[in-house]
């Protein structure tokens, strides 16, 4: 343990007992997880933030795209509250970042957010009776809700059987939790991996789950305004997101990396923030130049972009996650998850 780690650690044991009698009010009964006539598949973390949720989320939608699909987000860091099914006048401001990127990316399924999940649910059901899957975003501690299915994520570089509960580490409740999940996928691992010493630490916490591993694929840059076009020579990079030390690494290795703009994860990006960047790209020298920037960031800076009428050499890069153990079994476990309801 650190210092910092030592010091907080009072406060953790306080967060814990909390946790725990929360959790152990659900398990026992006495407050209620509702079990609906629909396919709800949980995606989540035991710690805050930095796991790759959304790329996992986006996996699953293209895994399911033969079944009738809608996405429930809590719509995290957005002004507006309550249920809401996005559509063509939202923006990353009124459903959230994560929601808005998948609603323009997939326009065969519906994207909705709200905060009380077991709430929403049945506003799902009855505007879209027709569903067959439902996917919860970062819900695995929203126990109002029992999913059919629980995916657990976990960051290889800090499994959660290795991190602290809040505030001195990152955990959310007690690494205990991971016996809830029906899945565990150790993501963004590198190309060796001790598989058989991670599969054991996991073990200890859960003995039943199916474990997979995972990385993250990134594609080739795209211009902002979705012109064909090669991003070569110097780069800025912007970013805001939870963990951004791999994206980091990807870029200084793949391109030249000059200068580096790092905001902190959700952030709301304003006229003045675009402005600094575009200042900022200045001042790289190079005859070939370009900002990079993650795809989440992207669908936030793209507004202020056109509002301003400005075209600089801006381009997002995709991800994907990629399995490389357990990804047939993790497909077919899914796929094989799904039940028929009749309407």
């Amino acid at each position: 343990m650190s210092f910092l780690t030592v010091l907080l650690y009072p406060f953790a044991v306080l967060y814990d007992a909390i946790t725990r009698v929360r959790n152990y009010m659900y398990n026992i009964g006495y407050k209620t997880s509702f079990l609906f006539e629909a396919n709800v598949i949980s995606v989540g973390n035991l710690s805050v933030g930095g796991t790759g949720k959304t790329p996992m989320v986006e996996y699953l939608i293209r895994l399911l795209t033969q079944k009738r699909l809608v996405t429930l987000s809590r719509g995290y860091g957005r002004k507006t509250k309550g249920f809401l099914v996005a559509g063509k006048d939202d923006s990353a401001a009124t459903i959230g970042d994560e929601p808005f990127q998948i609603y323009n990316k997939f326009k065969d399924i519906h994207v909705t957010v709200g905060e009380e999940r077991a709430m929403a649910i049945p506003f799902i059901l009855a505007e879209f009776p027709d569903t067959e899957v439902i996917l919860l975003d970062d819900a695995f501690q929203h126990r109002p809700v029992k999913p059919s299915l629980s995916i657990l994520l976990t960051d290889y570089n800090r499994p959660f059987y290795n991190d602290y509960l809040l505030p001195a580490g990152r955990l959310r409740e007690n690494r205990k939790g991971a016996d809830r999940a029906d899945i565990i996928v150790v993501t963004k691992c590198p190309d060796e991996i001790d598989y058989e010493g991670y599969e054991n630490e996991i073990r200890k916490y859960n003995n039943d789950a199916l474990i997979a591993f995972s990385t993250v694929a990134y594609g080739k840059p795209m211009r902002w305004n979705g012109a064909e076009e090669n991003a070569e020579g110097e780069v800025l990079l912007v970013s805001g997101i939870a963990n951004p030390a791999g994206l980091r690494k990807y870029v200084s290795e793949k391109y030249k990396l000059v200068d580096e703009i790092i905001y902190q994860d959700h952030y709301k990006y304003r006229a003045f923030d675009l402005d600094k960047i575009v200042e900022a790209f200045k001042q790289v020298k190079g005859e070939s130049k370009f900002i990079l920037t993650t795809e989440k960031d992207f669908v936030k800076l793209k507004p202020l972009l056109v509002a301003k009428g400005i075209d600089i050499p801006l381009f997002y890069l995709p991800i994907e996650t990629t399995f490389v153990k357990g990804g047939r079994a993790f497909d077919e476990t899914v796929l094989n998850s799904i039940i028929s309801y009749s309407n």
